[in-house]
This record gives C-alpha cells, sequence and structure tokens, in this order.
C-alpha cells in the first residue's frame, strides 16, 4: 500500500514480474505518473476506481494478469491517455459508454478478454486513434458505420468475436488502414467494393463468417490470398480464391413481369415445394426402417456442407495408399481434393474397429461446436450405414510429431515456443473460452498439427468428454495414450480439465528435449518428470535438445535459461495432484512471459 507513497514519481513499470494480489488503491495518489506498466503479471481483482484520478498518464498497461470486473466508467476522464492495453485478463461485462471519450487515445488494446454487449456509435468519436484490437471476446452488435470517420486507424481487429450484421460501406472511408481483421464472426451480405479504395491495406481477413457475392477484384484486392475469405460458402470470385464462380446476371425483367411472376408463378412453385417435402420426409422414414444407405449431416451447431462418399472417393483417388496421411486409433487420414479445388483432409473411421462409431459421433459433437484459431477445424462429416468420414481443414505441414523425430525437419526454439502457446490458447478455449468445459483427453505430438504458416492447431477429438453444467471431473472408461494420461485418468478414469494440463506438462517437456516419455530411458522410478526435475535441480542446463542449445552457441546461456524455465513450466502442469496443477489461462500467460523474456534478452545481447 506505501506505493501510494511515491509522489513525484513520472515513470513506474513493474513489469513481467511474479507480482501477485491485487493493486492497491493508494496508486491513485501518484498525481504526477504518467506511464504505468503492471503488464505480464499476476495480478487479480478488480481494476481500482481510483487510477481514474491519474489525470496525466500517457500509457497505462496492466496486460497479461489475471484482472477480472468491468472497466471503471472514470476511464474516460484520463484525457491524456494515448495508449491502453488491458489485454489477456479476465474483463466482463459491457465497455461503458464514457470510455469512447478518449478523443486524443492512440491505441487501445482490449483484446483476449470476456467483454460482451454492443459497439457504440461513439467509437467514432476516437478521431486520432491509430490501432484498436477488440478480437477474442464476446461482442455480439453490429459493426457501427461511423468507424468511417476513423481516418488514422491503420489497425483495426475485431476477430474471434459475435459480430453480426453487414461489413459497413462506411469503411472504404478510413484511409489509412493497414491492416483489418474481421474473421470468425457472424458477419453476413456482401463484401464492400468501398474497401477497393483502402490504398494501404495490406492484411485482410473476412474468414470464418456467413458472407456472400463477389469478391471486389479492383485495388487492394488484387493483393489478397484464399486465406483471406475461407470458409465463406456463398462467396464467389476468382479460382485463386478458391471459392465457387461467380454466375452471370441473366436478362432483367420487367416490372410487369416480376408481378406475374410474384402473382401466378410463386404459389404453384411453393406447392410443388410442399409436397417433394412431404414425400421426401416419407421416403426418409422408409429409409430408416428398411436399412439403406442414406448421406445426412449429423450435427445442427453450424451449417454443414453436404457431401457424398462418392465425392470423397473421387477427390481421394479412390482412397488411395499414396494419398495416405497417416493412421490413428479408429481409421486412416487421406488427402483429398473436394470439387470446388479445397485441399481437405480426410478421416476414414475403421468400423469394424471397437469404439470407431462412439468416437465417430464424439468428433462431430464436439467439433461442430467449437471454433478457434488453434483447433484443427471441420468442414463437414459424411455417414452412412457402412461408412463414416470426418472431412477436415487441411494441415500442408503435417504434425509436430513427424518436425520432432524425422531426420529432414527441424524447429528451432522460437517455434517450438510459439506452437506451445497455440496449444496452449487451444486447451484454454476448451476448457474456459466454450459454454461448457471440453476436456481432449489425448494431447499428445501427433494431435498437434501445423498449417502452412507453422501455426499450431489441435485435432482428433475421438476420445473427448464434454462436461455436463456444474460438473467439474467425470468417469470414463476410455483409456489414452500411455505416457501422457494424468495419474487419476490412468488409474481410475477420472477425468477433469487437470488431465489436460497434466498432458500438457509431457508434451512441453518432450517438444524441448526430443525424448518421448515412453523412451527406453524412462524405466522404473527413472520417469521423464524425474529426469528433468533432477537435471534442473543439479542446475545442469543440459535438459534442452541439443539440435536447439549447445555451449558453443552465440546465445547459449539465453537459451538454457529459456528452456529452464519452460520445464520448471513442465513440471508444474504435470503435479501428481490435480490441485497443485496450473490452470490453462495461467500456463498461457507464463508461456508467453517466458517468449517475451527470451525475445528481450536475445536482443540485449
Amino acid at each position: 500500500m506505501e506505493i501510494g507513497s511515491l509522489n513525484n514519481a513520472l515513470t513506474l513499470d513493474l513489469s513481467v514480474n511474479e507480482l501477485s494480489g491485487s493493486i492497491p488503491t493508494t496508486i491513485g495518489r501518484l498525481k504526477n505518473i504518467q506511464l504505468l506498466d503492471f503488464s505480464g503479471n499476476k495480478l487479480q481483482g478488480s481494476i481500482p476506481h481510483q487510477l481514474c484520478g491519474l489525470k496525466g498518464l500517457y500509457k497505462l498497461s496492466l496486460a497479461t494478469n489475471e484482472l477480472d470486473g468491468p472497466l471503471p466508467v472514470g476511464l474516460g476522464d484520463l484525457i491524456a491517455l494515448r495508449k491502453l492495453n488491458f489485454s489477456s485478463n479476465k474483463l466482463h461485462s459491457s465497455i461503458p459508454l464514457s470510455f469512447w471519450r478518449l478523443k486524443d487515445i492512440l491505441e487501445v488494446d482490449l483484446s483476449s478478454n470476456y467483454f460482451s454487449g454492443s459497439l457504440s456509435l461513439d467509437i467514432g468519436n476516437l478521431k486520432a486513434i491509430t490501432l484498436l484490437d477488440l478480437s477474442r471476446n464476446f461482442l455480439s452488435s453490429d459493426i457501427p458505420s461511423t468507424f468511417g470517420s476513423l481516418q488514422y486507424l491503420q489497425v483495426l481487429l475485431l476477430s474471434h468475436n459475435r459480430l453480426q450484421g453487414p461489413i459497413p460501406e462506411s469503411l472504404g472511408d478510413m484511409m489509412s488502414l493497414a491492416k483489418l481483421d474481421l474473421s470468425n464472426n457472424n458477419l453476413s451480405g456482401v463484401i464492400p467494393k468501398s474497401l477497393e479504395r483502402l490504398l494501404y491495406l495490406n492484411s485482410f481477413d473476412v474468414s470464418f463468417n456467413r458472407l456472400e457475392g463477389e469478391i471486389p477484384k479492383g485495388g487492394c484486392f488484387v493483393n489478397f490470398t484464399a486465406k483471406s475469405f475461407m470458409k465463406n460458402y456463398a462467396l464467389c470470385g476468382l479460382p485463386r480464391l478458391q471459392v465457387q464462380p461467380c454466375k452471370k446476371n441473366g436478362h432483367r425483367h420487367s416490372n410487369k413481369t416480376l408481378l406475374h411472376v410474384t402473382k401466378y408463378v410463386l404459389p404453384i412453385f411453393g406447392s410443388i415445394i410442399i409436397v417433394v417435402a412431404f414425400i421426401s420426409v416419407y421416403k426418409k422414414r422408409q429409409n430408416k426402417s428398411t436399412g439403406l444407405t442414406i448421406v445426412e449431416d449429423l450435427v445442427p451447431v453450424r451449417q454443414w456442407r453436404r457431401i457424398s462418399y462418392y465425392q470423397l472417393w473421387e477427390g481421394t483417388d479412390g482412397f488411395n495408399e499414396r494419398n495416405l496421411l497417416g493412421s490413428g486409433s479408429f481409421g486412416s487420414v487421406y488427402k483429398g481434393m473436394l470439387s470446388y479445388g479445397t485441399e481437405v483432409a480426410i478421416k476414414v473411421f475403421n468400423l469394424e474397429i471397437e469404439g470407431a462409431f462412439k468416437s465417430f459421433d464424439v468428433e462431430c459433437e464436439v467439433m461442430g461446436k467449437i471454433l478457434h484459431r488453434n483447433l484443427v477445424k471441420i468442414i463437414t462429416c459424411c455417414s452412412t450405414i457402412d461408412f463414416k468420414a470426418l472431412v477436415l481443414e487441411f494441415m500442408p505441414n503435417g504434425s509436430l510429431e513427424k518436425w520432432l523425430y524425422s531426420d529432414d525437419h527441424a524447429l528451432d526454439i522460437l517455434q517450438r515456443i510459439n506452437i506451445m502457446v497455440d496449444v496452449a490458447s487451444a486447451l484454454e478455449y476448451l476448457h474456459s473460452g466454450f459454454l461448457i468445459p471440453i476436456i481432449h483427453c489425448d494431447l499428445k505430438p501427433s494431435n498437434v498439427l501445423l498449417d502452412e504458416d507453422m501455426v499450431g492447431h489441435v485435432g482428433d477429438f475421438g476420445v473427448s468428454k464434454l462436461l455436463g453444467e456444474g460438473d467439474s471431473i467425470k468417469q470414463t472408461r476410455t483409456l489414452a495414450t500411455v505416457g501422457y494420461m494424468a495419474p487419476e485418468y490412468g488409474s481410475a478414469g477420472i477425468v477433469s480439465v487437470k488431465c489436460d494440463v497434466y498432458s500438457y506438462g509431457i508434451l512441453l517437456m518432450e517438444t524441448f528435449t526430443r525424448k518421448k516419455p515412453t523412451n527406453e530411458f524412462f524405466v522404473g522410478e527413472m520417469s521423464m518428470k524425474h529426469w528433468v526435475k533432477m537435471l534442473l535441480s543439479n542446475g545442469i542446463n543440459g535438459v534442452g535438445d541439443s539440435s536447439i542449445v549447445q555451449e558453443e552457441d552465440e546465445y547459449f546461456v539465453v537459451k538454457a535459461n529459456c528452456i529452464s524455465s519452460i520445464m520448471e513450466l513442465a513440471l508444474n502442469c504435470s503435479a501428481e495432484l490435480p490441485e497443485n496443477r496450473m490452470d490453462m489461462k495461467n500456463v498461457v500467460s507464463k508461456l508467453k512471459n517466458i517468449k517475451r523474456n527470451f525475445l528481450s534478452n536475445i536482443d540485449e545481447n
């Protein structure tokens, strides 16, 4: 509490430490303070409203902590504030209207929190702003048209929310815009041609929405790839964008003809539809009773693309061995191509294996409900009486296991950190970012897949478990892979989110030691955990994979310290008792801090 006595302090930077507890209310006495940075700690509780009395604040960062509660209403009174970063916390409720009074603020980052509600039209008051990041929240309104008045805004990130409605035409008036990310929302309508006017726009992403119509061809859109538009199934455009071609407009009918169609044709057409629907329902019921083969959509959570067995057969050249990507517990995975040119991975279940039917149903149920940057995305399910398959997003760089143990592949230390941050982020979403907790139950290197940018995606939900409302554990007879299972899972079949944390700890050790937990070196009492713990306690830096850290390396000390910190985190995750393991949100925060320290030390050296 005595920190409030630093009356003449201008700068207070306590970032990237191990500070815990709440922010003292006496912080409001630092009337001369201009920079306040508490980011990268473990601070908890709410943001004290006393901060709103620091009228001289220029920069305020509380990012990557465990703060919760709402934003203080008085933040809008900090008229000198130019940079604000509250990202990666647990802040919630709506963003107060008073916040948009900060007309001179330059940078705002509220990403990776739990903010909900709508975006106010008053957002147009931020006339000087250059960066606005509201991604990874639960915002659910239309995108305000007043964004168009933000003439100096260069970066606008609104991805991974629940935004709906159309993309406003007025976004084409944001003449300084260089990066626009609206992906993973519920946006509909067309992509406005007004965006072609944005001369500096070089990064654009509207993937995973419900957009339709023709993709603009002019201006900045000449440089965008298919990645910017993927998973908007009603978009059309050029073949290089991997969408369906646009249909040419036919001859336009006159108003008189349209009136006749409305008056006479539509009622007849409607009657035909009703009759056909009745016949279809009747036949479908007959099929079920007689056991006829049908292809149907299983999970009503999303709009599934209908794909037949014959389309999959053609797309894989008859499930040819040369297209085989690998085999798993319940079947094989093939590389295939759909009729519209999209590369996919097709997981075909071997229905003769016990548990294959259940595994298929579980994967459809779980993967149909979740959507996250670091989870393998499902395109559709194909199911007949004697054939079941999942059509999945194709990962061109294969699995983490391939990169760890193949002689012709290699990962440097930073790539490994980034991949493990991706995996931790996926688990954090499964455990606490969805309506009910989802336990993966089988985390291992072969289930971590890498896209073309080496971003990690967690896949294979065949033995996953969904916890019921209010449940924290579940009993199961299904066992996962030996070496990665938590003790309580292997001995008693008890699973909880802490089982995934344990598996993540083992995976973390394996990724940086390049040793499997089932390695013949680990026998008797000498498990992977005991080996790592022994090396760390003796101060030995040789715990890391020799391909990423050697004594003759220029940055040997920096790398060795980084790996030691990661191993300590891994041991914390894989504690014997579930209650002694960290939760995944803290794991993500800790690992990001380790990465930040590593990069900072590299720069200094």
